[in-house]
């Protein structure tokens, strides 16, 4: 075993130097009168200093006494004498070098073999930007809160894990909670669990991790201390520059009034539909009781009147029977205007069927009264030229094709010459067909005879249908 060099370091001694100077944070060693012995590296380079200028210097001396903080007098002085370790000493300070500089201090103890007095080692850490970052999110927090407060409608700010952060004054109000009993907990878990709808949470479970929004969900429910109410709800995916965290924020708007507004103005149009329909049906009635003492060259024409104005009276029966909005089920209406036909036009003895055959497409009702007259008119004209037997059936069809949608009326009558297939509008209704086609946009398409029978097919715009959104009129 060969003797060691009595200048060189132990082995331990030089991994413990390597390790300190590989530290991040700055490091320095006291002894027990607070003068320096040692520091690393970090510690140089943070506080713009050398090694001549502060090994064997009192810390309290150390550059221009910047060290001489009652903070740290407090701990080096008072704390560490009673106790082997301090952990997050926050020392915020202005210091010639670097600035005003927010500190944390860690201290520990440290002994040698051989020294009962021991050391002193300071972990420095500079946490200005950190505590900066803190400070300024807590001011936009505020700012945020402040602004919450101030909207009228009620909100919650939300969480990854649907939690609540913060409840407006508004929310908190209106619900009658308190912030402590929002904090932390779910919106399903408020009140008496009205806001637990699975389409609800559905839909939120989808606003951060897909950033889709909810728009206008209605829930009706009855509410603690507020009786029967109607929320609209919205909710959005919010964040902060330079926050990778992302938090919800959902509103709740009451639209009680608005929605018992809407109501009462549909109950007031279904009323003023249904005495409309009726007063149209005594103006039937009076037509049929006219046609028993009019000549027979006269009747067909008071017949046809009578559809006409059937077909129109049960358009404001559809609308009057409605409970869900104005937009007209094509499918419903053709079905009230084939009866209303069978009954005028062809009575009991009559042997022709009216069938209905149409997809489910809805019609602004603003165009349902020239589209149930064009039907009309084009059925009419089947039921007169293409059974002179007094036996058949006319199919009337609606199907969309592409942005278009297909009217057709089709029959399987006696047909029609192939010369005066083309002309079949004239034949059968001109004028009128006419009027209707081109108040609705339209275009009659060539007539079809398809072995037995004739086909009129009319292509209509599909603006036919009102926007999306609103609801369907049906029988």
């Amino acid at each position: 075993m060969s003797d060691s060099d009595p200048g060189e370091k132990p082995v331990s001694d030089t991994v413990a130097s390597d390790i300190v100077e590989t530290i991040p944070s700055a490091l320095i060693i006291l002894d027990r009168n607070l003068n320096i012995t040692s520091a690393n590296r970090a510690f140089y380079q943070t506080f713009r200093t050398s090694p001549a200028e502060t090994e064997g210097c009192h810390i309290y001396d150390l550059g221009n006494r910047q060290w001489d903080i009652p903070a740290l007098r407090t701990l080096l002085e008072s704390v560490i004498p009673h106790r082997a370790s301090v952990e997050g000493f926050e020392v915020e300070h202005d210091f010639p070098t670097i600035g005003r500089r927010t500190m944390l201090v860690n201290a520990r103890k440290i002994f040698r073999p051989g020294n009962l007095d021991g050391s002193i080692l300071l972990a420095i850490e500079d946490v200005s930007e950190e505590r900066a970052a803190r400070a300024e999110s807590k001011s936009n927090w505020q700012l945020t809160k402040s602004i919450v407060d101030t909207i009228r409608d009620p909100l919650v700010v939300l969480e990854n894990n649907m939690t609540i952060v913060t409840a407006s004054k508004a929310f908190l109000t209106i619900f009658g909670i308190t912030e402590a009993e929002t904090r932390g907990r779910r919106v399903a878990e408020l009140g008496q669990h009205q806001w637990d709808v699975p389409a609800l949470r559905h839909l939120m479970e989808k606003v951060l991790p897909e950033n889709k929004p909810i728009e206008s969900f209605e829930i009706e429910d009855d509410f603690p201390g507020l009786g029967r109410r109607v929320f609209n709800l919205n909710a959005r995916k919010i964040s902060q520059p330079g926050n990778h965290a992302h938090r919800m924020l959902l509103v709740f708007e009451d639209i009680t009034d608005r929605k018992q507004r809407e109501r009462d103005a549909l109950t007031l149009a279904n009323e003023i539909s249904h005495r409309i329909k009726n007063n149209l049906q005594l103006i039937i009635g009076l037509i049929a009781y006219e046609t028993k003492w009019t000549a027979a060259p006269c009747v067909r024409g008071y017949k046809s009147m009578q559809a006409r104005i059937g077909a129109i009276a049960q358009l404001y029966d559809l609308i009057s029977q409605s409970s869900r909005g104005q937009a007209i089920a094509v499918d419903a209406y053709l079905r009230e205007i084939a009866k209303t036909m069978a009954a005028s036009l062809l009575g009991n003895a009559a042997d022709i069927k009216i069938d209905v055959k149409a997809e489910a497409l809805d019609l602004d009702p603003d165009l349902a009264v020239p589209f149930g007259l064009l039907v009309n008119e084009l059925a009419t004209n089947a039921i007169k030229h293409a059974f002179p037997g007094g036996t058949g059936r006319i199919v009337l069809s609606v199907e969309r094709i592409g942005d278009q949608i297909e009217l057709a009326v089709a029959d399987d009558g006696i047909g029609m010459a192939e010369k005066d297939l083309t002309k079949i509008p004239e034949k059968r209704g001109a004028d009128y067909v006419a009027i209707f086609v081109r108040q609705l946009g339209g275009t009659i398409a060539p007539a079809r005879s398809e072995g037995v029978g004739t086909t009129v097919r009319i292509r209509l715009p599909f603006l036919l249908s009102p926007p999306e959104g609103t609801e369907r009129v049906a029988a």
